[in-house]
Protein backbone atom coordinates (compact mmCIF):
# COMPACT_ATOMS: atom_id res chain seq x y z
CA UNK A 1 0.00 0.00 0.00
CA UNK A 2 1.15 3.64 -0.47
CA UNK A 3 2.71 5.02 2.71
CA UNK A 4 1.60 8.00 4.79
CA UNK A 5 5.18 9.28 4.98
CA UNK A 6 5.36 9.80 1.24
CA UNK A 7 1.84 10.97 0.42
CA UNK A 8 -0.50 13.38 2.16
CA UNK A 9 -4.05 12.13 2.74
CA UNK A 10 -6.56 14.11 0.76
CA UNK A 11 -9.71 14.96 2.73
CA UNK A 12 -11.74 14.64 -0.44
CA UNK A 13 -11.26 10.86 -0.22
CA UNK A 14 -13.30 10.54 2.93
CA UNK A 15 -16.97 10.63 1.91
CA UNK A 16 -19.07 8.95 4.63
CA UNK A 17 -21.97 6.85 3.34
CA UNK A 18 -24.18 8.48 5.94
CA UNK A 19 -23.40 11.96 4.63
CA UNK A 20 -25.71 14.16 2.59
CA UNK A 21 -23.72 14.11 -0.65
CA UNK A 22 -26.18 13.59 -3.52
CA UNK A 23 -24.98 12.97 -7.06
CA UNK A 24 -27.07 14.74 -9.68
CA UNK A 25 -27.14 11.77 -11.98
CA UNK A 26 -29.99 10.41 -14.06
CA UNK A 27 -31.73 7.58 -12.22
CA UNK A 28 -30.61 8.55 -8.69
CA UNK A 29 -34.18 9.11 -7.44
CA UNK A 30 -35.29 6.50 -4.90
CA UNK A 31 -37.66 3.95 -6.39
CA UNK A 32 -40.86 2.50 -4.91
CA UNK A 33 -43.73 0.14 -5.93
CA UNK A 34 -41.60 -2.58 -7.53
CA UNK A 35 -42.26 -5.67 -5.40
CA UNK A 36 -45.73 -6.43 -6.81
CA UNK A 37 -44.30 -6.36 -10.34
CA UNK A 38 -41.55 -8.79 -9.34
CA UNK A 39 -44.00 -11.18 -7.68
CA UNK A 40 -46.55 -11.20 -10.50
CA UNK A 41 -47.28 -14.48 -12.26
CA UNK A 42 -46.52 -12.82 -15.61
CA UNK A 43 -43.05 -11.79 -14.46
CA UNK A 44 -42.33 -15.20 -12.93
CA UNK A 45 -43.28 -16.87 -16.23
CA UNK A 46 -40.97 -14.50 -18.08
CA UNK A 47 -38.19 -15.21 -15.56
CA UNK A 48 -38.72 -18.95 -16.02
CA UNK A 49 -38.41 -18.62 -19.79
CA UNK A 50 -35.15 -16.66 -19.44
CA UNK A 51 -33.62 -18.89 -16.74
CA UNK A 52 -34.05 -22.02 -18.85
CA UNK A 53 -32.44 -20.72 -22.06
CA UNK A 54 -29.93 -23.25 -23.35
CA UNK A 55 -30.63 -25.61 -20.44
CA UNK A 56 -33.80 -27.45 -21.49
CA UNK A 57 -32.23 -30.89 -21.03
CA UNK A 58 -31.09 -30.21 -17.46
CA UNK A 59 -32.74 -32.65 -14.99
CA UNK A 60 -33.87 -29.83 -12.68
CA UNK A 61 -35.75 -28.10 -15.51
CA UNK A 62 -37.30 -31.36 -16.72
CA UNK A 63 -38.48 -31.97 -13.15
CA UNK A 64 -39.81 -28.41 -12.83
CA UNK A 65 -41.75 -28.75 -16.08
CA UNK A 66 -43.67 -31.78 -14.81
CA UNK A 67 -45.75 -29.36 -12.74
CA UNK A 68 -44.63 -25.98 -14.05
CA UNK A 69 -47.82 -23.95 -13.60
CA UNK A 70 -48.29 -25.16 -10.04
CA UNK A 71 -44.64 -24.56 -9.16
CA UNK A 72 -44.86 -20.97 -10.40
CA UNK A 73 -48.15 -20.45 -8.56
CA UNK A 74 -46.59 -21.67 -5.29
CA UNK A 75 -43.57 -19.44 -5.83
CA UNK A 76 -45.89 -16.49 -6.49
CA UNK A 77 -47.81 -17.15 -3.26
CA UNK A 78 -44.60 -17.50 -1.23
CA UNK A 79 -43.25 -14.19 -2.53
CA UNK A 80 -46.58 -12.47 -2.05
CA UNK A 81 -46.85 -13.70 1.57
CA UNK A 82 -43.13 -13.09 2.17
CA UNK A 83 -42.52 -16.68 3.24
CA UNK A 84 -39.92 -17.30 0.53
CA UNK A 85 -36.46 -18.20 1.85
CA UNK A 86 -33.38 -18.71 -0.36
CA UNK A 87 -32.52 -22.41 -0.65
CA UNK A 88 -29.25 -24.05 0.37
CA UNK A 89 -26.37 -23.64 -2.06
CA UNK A 90 -24.45 -26.39 -3.78
CA UNK A 91 -20.79 -25.36 -3.54
CA UNK A 92 -18.01 -26.60 -5.79
CA UNK A 93 -14.58 -25.49 -6.99
CA UNK A 94 -13.44 -24.83 -10.55
CA UNK A 95 -9.93 -24.21 -11.84
CA UNK A 96 -9.80 -21.74 -14.73
CA UNK A 97 -6.45 -19.92 -14.55
CA UNK A 98 -7.09 -19.66 -10.79
CA UNK A 99 -9.17 -21.49 -8.22
CA UNK A 100 -12.75 -20.27 -7.79
CA UNK A 101 -15.42 -21.40 -5.37
CA UNK A 102 -18.78 -21.47 -7.20
CA UNK A 103 -22.20 -21.32 -5.53
CA UNK A 104 -25.22 -22.83 -7.28
CA UNK A 105 -28.86 -22.46 -6.27
CA UNK A 106 -31.78 -24.74 -7.17
CA UNK A 107 -33.78 -23.77 -10.26
CA UNK A 108 -36.62 -22.26 -8.19
CA UNK A 109 -34.28 -19.64 -6.74
CA UNK A 110 -32.77 -18.85 -10.11
CA UNK A 111 -36.28 -18.01 -11.34
CA UNK A 112 -36.60 -15.55 -8.44
CA UNK A 113 -33.27 -13.90 -9.30
CA UNK A 114 -34.30 -13.43 -12.93
CA UNK A 115 -37.69 -12.11 -11.79
CA UNK A 116 -35.89 -9.50 -9.68
CA UNK A 117 -33.57 -8.47 -12.51
CA UNK A 118 -36.41 -8.25 -15.05
CA UNK A 119 -37.55 -5.24 -13.03
CA UNK A 120 -34.34 -4.01 -11.39
CA UNK A 121 -31.85 -4.21 -14.26
CA UNK A 122 -32.76 -0.90 -15.93
CA UNK A 123 -32.83 0.77 -12.50
CA UNK A 124 -29.38 -0.54 -11.61
CA UNK A 125 -27.98 0.38 -15.02
CA UNK A 126 -29.33 3.93 -14.66
CA UNK A 127 -27.04 4.42 -11.64
CA UNK A 128 -23.88 3.17 -13.36
CA UNK A 129 -21.46 5.67 -14.88
CA UNK A 130 -20.38 5.41 -18.50
CA UNK A 131 -16.98 4.20 -17.30
CA UNK A 132 -18.01 0.77 -15.98
CA UNK A 133 -18.45 -2.15 -18.36
CA UNK A 134 -19.27 -5.42 -16.59
CA UNK A 135 -22.79 -6.97 -16.67
CA UNK A 136 -24.19 -4.16 -18.82
CA UNK A 137 -25.72 -4.94 -22.21
CA UNK A 138 -23.73 -3.52 -25.13
CA UNK A 139 -21.00 -2.44 -22.69
CA UNK A 140 -18.88 -5.55 -22.22
CA UNK A 141 -15.21 -6.43 -22.65
CA UNK A 142 -14.85 -5.13 -26.20
CA UNK A 143 -16.62 -1.85 -25.40
CA UNK A 144 -14.16 -1.36 -22.54
CA UNK A 145 -11.30 -2.09 -24.92
CA UNK A 146 -12.56 0.42 -27.47
CA UNK A 147 -12.82 3.08 -24.76
CA UNK A 148 -9.20 2.49 -23.71
CA UNK A 149 -8.03 2.64 -27.34
CA UNK A 150 -9.85 5.94 -27.82
CA UNK A 151 -8.27 7.41 -24.69
CA UNK A 152 -4.78 6.28 -25.75
CA UNK A 153 -5.05 8.39 -28.91
CA UNK A 154 -4.21 11.29 -26.58
CA UNK A 155 -0.62 10.13 -26.16
CA UNK A 156 0.66 13.07 -24.04
CA UNK A 157 -2.36 12.84 -21.72
CA UNK A 158 -2.07 9.09 -21.19
CA UNK A 159 1.65 8.58 -20.64
CA UNK A 160 1.14 6.88 -17.28
CA UNK A 161 -1.27 4.24 -16.01
CA UNK A 162 -2.56 3.39 -12.55
CA UNK A 163 -3.85 -0.19 -12.53
CA UNK A 164 -5.43 -1.77 -9.47
CA UNK A 165 -8.01 -4.23 -8.28
CA UNK A 166 -9.57 -5.25 -4.96
CA UNK A 167 -8.48 -8.05 -2.66
CA UNK A 168 -11.02 -10.92 -2.83
CA UNK A 169 -13.71 -8.52 -3.98
CA UNK A 170 -16.78 -10.78 -4.06
CA UNK A 171 -16.10 -12.47 -0.69
CA UNK A 172 -15.25 -9.08 0.87
CA UNK A 173 -18.51 -7.28 0.08
CA UNK A 174 -19.95 -6.16 3.41
CA UNK A 175 -23.67 -6.94 3.75
CA UNK A 176 -24.52 -3.98 5.97
CA UNK A 177 -22.83 -1.57 3.55
CA UNK A 178 -24.54 -3.13 0.52
CA UNK A 179 -27.94 -2.89 2.20
CA UNK A 180 -27.28 0.74 3.09
CA UNK A 181 -26.33 1.51 -0.51
CA UNK A 182 -29.47 -0.21 -1.82
CA UNK A 183 -31.54 1.98 0.49
CA UNK A 184 -30.02 5.06 -1.14
CA UNK A 185 -31.70 3.91 -4.36
CA UNK A 186 -34.73 1.80 -3.32
CA UNK A 187 -37.45 2.52 -0.77
CA UNK A 188 -39.83 -0.34 -1.62
CA UNK A 189 -39.95 -2.29 1.68
CA UNK A 190 -41.07 -5.54 0.05
CA UNK A 191 -38.23 -5.49 -2.45
CA UNK A 192 -35.71 -4.58 0.25
CA UNK A 193 -36.98 -7.54 2.34
CA UNK A 194 -36.39 -9.88 -0.62
CA UNK A 195 -32.97 -8.45 -1.46
CA UNK A 196 -31.86 -8.57 2.18
CA UNK A 197 -32.76 -12.26 2.34
CA UNK A 198 -30.82 -13.04 -0.84
CA UNK A 199 -27.82 -11.03 0.37
CA UNK A 200 -27.76 -12.81 3.74
CA UNK A 201 -28.02 -16.27 2.16
CA UNK A 202 -24.19 -16.51 1.89
CA UNK A 203 -21.09 -14.66 3.03
CA UNK A 204 -19.96 -11.81 0.79
CA UNK A 205 -21.36 -12.16 -2.73
CA UNK A 206 -21.45 -15.79 -3.89
CA UNK A 207 -19.78 -16.26 -7.29
CA UNK A 208 -22.28 -18.02 -9.54
CA UNK A 209 -25.36 -16.20 -8.29
CA UNK A 210 -27.03 -14.31 -11.12
CA UNK A 211 -27.72 -11.34 -8.82
CA UNK A 212 -24.17 -11.19 -7.46
CA UNK A 213 -22.69 -9.54 -10.57
CA UNK A 214 -25.26 -6.74 -10.36
CA UNK A 215 -24.83 -6.32 -6.61
CA UNK A 216 -21.07 -6.15 -7.15
CA UNK A 217 -21.35 -3.46 -9.80
CA UNK A 218 -23.82 -1.50 -7.71
CA UNK A 219 -21.55 -1.78 -4.65
CA UNK A 220 -18.94 0.29 -6.51
CA UNK A 221 -21.26 2.65 -8.37
CA UNK A 222 -21.12 5.52 -5.83
CA UNK A 223 -17.35 5.09 -5.81
CA UNK A 224 -17.45 5.52 -9.61
CA UNK A 225 -19.44 8.74 -9.22
CA UNK A 226 -16.95 9.99 -6.63
CA UNK A 227 -14.07 9.29 -9.05
CA UNK A 228 -15.77 11.12 -11.92
CA UNK A 229 -17.73 13.89 -10.21
CA UNK A 230 -15.69 14.74 -7.12
CA UNK A 231 -12.18 13.98 -8.35
CA UNK A 232 -12.92 14.78 -12.02
CA UNK A 233 -10.78 11.91 -13.28
CA UNK A 234 -10.88 12.02 -17.07
CA UNK A 235 -9.58 8.59 -18.08
CA UNK A 236 -11.11 5.98 -15.76
CA UNK A 237 -12.23 2.47 -16.75
CA UNK A 238 -13.63 -0.27 -14.53
CA UNK A 239 -14.56 -3.86 -15.36
CA UNK A 240 -15.86 -5.57 -12.18
CA UNK A 241 -13.11 -4.67 -9.66
CA UNK A 242 -10.35 -4.27 -12.26
CA UNK A 243 -9.59 -0.53 -12.65
CA UNK A 244 -7.44 1.49 -15.04
CA UNK A 245 -6.73 5.23 -14.73
CA UNK A 246 -4.61 7.17 -17.25
CA UNK A 247 -2.84 10.50 -16.81
CA UNK A 248 0.13 12.60 -17.91
CA UNK A 249 1.24 12.95 -14.28
CA UNK A 250 2.82 10.09 -12.30
CA UNK A 251 2.75 11.80 -8.85
CA UNK A 252 -0.94 12.58 -9.40
CA UNK A 253 -1.65 8.87 -9.95
CA UNK A 254 0.20 7.97 -6.74
CA UNK A 255 -1.92 10.53 -4.86
CA UNK A 256 -5.03 9.14 -6.51
CA UNK A 257 -4.06 5.62 -5.45
CA UNK A 258 -3.82 6.78 -1.87
CA UNK A 259 -7.19 8.57 -2.03
CA UNK A 260 -8.84 5.50 -3.59
CA UNK A 261 -7.36 3.25 -0.91
CA UNK A 262 -8.75 5.52 1.80
CA UNK A 263 -12.19 5.75 0.20
CA UNK A 264 -12.54 2.00 -0.26
CA UNK A 265 -11.43 1.27 3.31
CA UNK A 266 -13.60 3.93 4.95
CA UNK A 267 -16.76 3.65 2.87
CA UNK A 268 -16.85 0.11 1.50
CA UNK A 269 -14.60 -1.92 3.84
CA UNK A 270 -12.52 -3.07 0.87
CA UNK A 271 -8.74 -3.36 0.45
CA UNK A 272 -6.74 -2.51 -2.65
CA UNK A 273 -4.70 -5.55 -3.69
CA UNK A 274 -0.99 -5.00 -3.13
CA UNK A 275 -0.14 -5.75 -6.77
CA UNK A 276 -1.23 -2.24 -7.85
CA UNK A 277 1.00 -0.57 -10.48
CA UNK A 278 1.83 2.96 -11.62
CA UNK A 279 3.90 2.76 -14.80
CA UNK A 280 4.64 4.32 -18.22
CA UNK A 281 2.29 2.83 -20.81
CA UNK A 282 4.99 2.65 -23.48
CA UNK A 283 7.19 0.39 -21.30
CA UNK A 284 4.68 -2.24 -20.21
CA UNK A 285 1.28 -1.85 -21.83
CA UNK A 286 -2.03 -2.01 -19.97
CA UNK A 287 -3.20 -5.56 -19.21
CA UNK A 288 -6.99 -5.14 -19.12
CA UNK A 289 -10.06 -7.17 -20.22
CA UNK A 290 -7.98 -9.84 -21.93
CA UNK A 291 -5.68 -7.57 -23.93
CA UNK A 292 -2.49 -5.56 -23.47
CA UNK A 293 -2.94 -1.99 -24.74
CA UNK A 294 -0.14 0.25 -26.02
CA UNK A 295 -0.44 3.63 -27.70
CA UNK A 296 0.33 2.11 -31.09
CA UNK A 297 -1.06 -1.43 -30.94
CA UNK A 298 -2.98 -4.07 -28.96
CA UNK A 299 -1.82 -7.56 -28.06
CA UNK A 300 -3.68 -10.58 -26.75
CA UNK A 301 -3.10 -11.30 -23.05
CA UNK A 302 -0.39 -13.93 -22.53
CA UNK A 303 -2.68 -16.37 -20.66
CA UNK A 304 -5.22 -16.28 -23.53
CA UNK A 305 -2.49 -16.96 -26.11
CA UNK A 306 -1.32 -19.89 -24.00
CA UNK A 307 -4.85 -21.22 -23.72
CA UNK A 308 -5.25 -20.97 -27.50
CA UNK A 309 -2.00 -22.89 -28.06
CA UNK A 310 -2.97 -25.60 -25.55
CA UNK A 311 -6.38 -26.02 -27.14
CA UNK A 312 -4.83 -26.41 -30.58
CA UNK A 313 -2.36 -28.98 -29.25
CA UNK A 314 -5.24 -31.08 -27.92
CA UNK A 315 -7.77 -30.73 -30.71
CA UNK A 316 -8.57 -28.18 -33.40
CA UNK A 317 -12.21 -27.92 -32.39
CA UNK A 318 -13.88 -25.52 -34.87
CA UNK A 319 -16.06 -23.95 -32.16
CA UNK A 320 -13.10 -23.34 -29.86
CA UNK A 321 -11.02 -21.93 -32.70
CA UNK A 322 -13.87 -19.55 -33.57
CA UNK A 323 -13.96 -18.41 -29.95
CA UNK A 324 -10.24 -17.64 -29.86
CA UNK A 325 -10.38 -16.03 -33.29
CA UNK A 326 -13.11 -13.82 -31.87
CA UNK A 327 -10.66 -12.63 -29.23
CA UNK A 328 -7.88 -12.24 -31.76
CA UNK A 329 -9.81 -10.12 -34.25
CA UNK A 330 -9.95 -7.22 -31.78
CA UNK A 331 -6.16 -6.87 -31.58
CA UNK A 332 -3.00 -6.98 -33.69
CA UNK A 333 -2.85 -10.76 -34.05
CA UNK A 334 -2.01 -11.52 -37.67
CA UNK A 335 1.39 -13.01 -36.87
CA UNK A 336 0.06 -14.90 -33.87
CA UNK A 337 -2.69 -16.59 -35.89
CA UNK A 338 -0.26 -17.44 -38.67
CA UNK A 339 2.12 -19.03 -36.17
CA UNK A 340 -0.54 -21.01 -34.26
CA UNK A 341 -2.75 -22.10 -37.18
CA UNK A 342 0.03 -22.59 -39.74
CA UNK A 343 -2.15 -21.12 -42.43
CA UNK A 344 -2.53 -17.78 -44.26
CA UNK A 345 -4.53 -15.19 -42.34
Amino acid sequence: MPTRQKITISKRALVPLTGTRSYKTKGMKRINNLYEKICSIENLKLADSIARKGKLKKPEIIEHDKNKEENLRILHEMLKAKTYITSEYTIFTIYERKERIIFKLPYRDRIVHHAVMNILEPIFVSTFTADTYSCIKKRGIHAAGRAVVKALKNIPGTRYCLKLDITKFYPSVDHSVLKQLLRKKIKDTGLLWLLDGIIDSADGLPIGNYLSQYFANFYLTYFDHWIKEDLHVKYYFRYADDMVILSDNKPYLHQLLFDITEYLQVNLKLEVKDNYQVFPVKDRGIDFVGYVFFHTHILLRKSIKQGFARMLARNKNPQSIASYKGWAKHCNSKNLLKKLLHEPV
